[in-house]
């Protein structure tokens, strides 16, 4: 029962996380590019003291729920859960050491003016934003993988006799 209850754990932050990231890289980054300059820089800002919190915490939970995981089981399970939970570890990682100084760049142009070089600094956290993005949804299918590989029949024997061998 521990391990089903802390696979679902894993398996919706995981879940919630890739989703997160998805539609930021699928609906706000393009969204982002469209409207002038300093509108963006003041919606990133706010975006962002927003996203501290709730993705951060979608990330830890989603790491320790596939870490446990792992300790929980063995074989190839393990495996996978360990993988998943690596995978979301990197995401974290992408995100505190690429985005989140980008970010505070971004805060600091908010308030002044953007450097001449704005444009790639942007780029940038767009490839690091995409990045995560994909080490969060690979970590994600990781998971369901292994769900739905629990999840089939086994070939046990049963009580009832065997089908016609026209039906099989």
């Amino acid at each position: 029962m521990r391990v089903r209850i802390t696979h679902g754990l894993a398996l919706v932050s995981t879940g919630l996380l890739a989703g997160a990231f998805g539609y930021g890289a699928a609906n706000l980054v393009p969204t982002f590019n469209a409207v002038p300059l300093d509108t963006r820089l003041d919606f990133h800002t706010e975006l962002m003291k927003m996203n501290g919190i709730t993705m951060q915490g979608a990330m830890a939970i989603s790491i320790l729920g596939s870490f446990t995981l792992a300790a929980l089981t063995r074989g190839r399970s393990r495996a996978v859960a360990a993988s998943a939970g690596l995978l979301t570890f990197t995401s974290f990682l992408i995100t505190r050491l690429g985005n989140v100084p980008i970010n505070g760049r971004i805060k600091q142009w908010a308030a002044t003016t953007p450097p001449p070089d704005h444009a790639e600094i942007l780029r940038r956290w767009e490839l690091f934003n995409d990045a995560r993005t994909l080490t969060a949804v690979a970590a994600f299918t990781l998971l369901t993988v292994l769900a739905l590989s629990k999840s089939r029949p086994t070939n046990r024997p049963t009580n009832r006799p065997a089908a016609p061998e026209y039906l099989r």
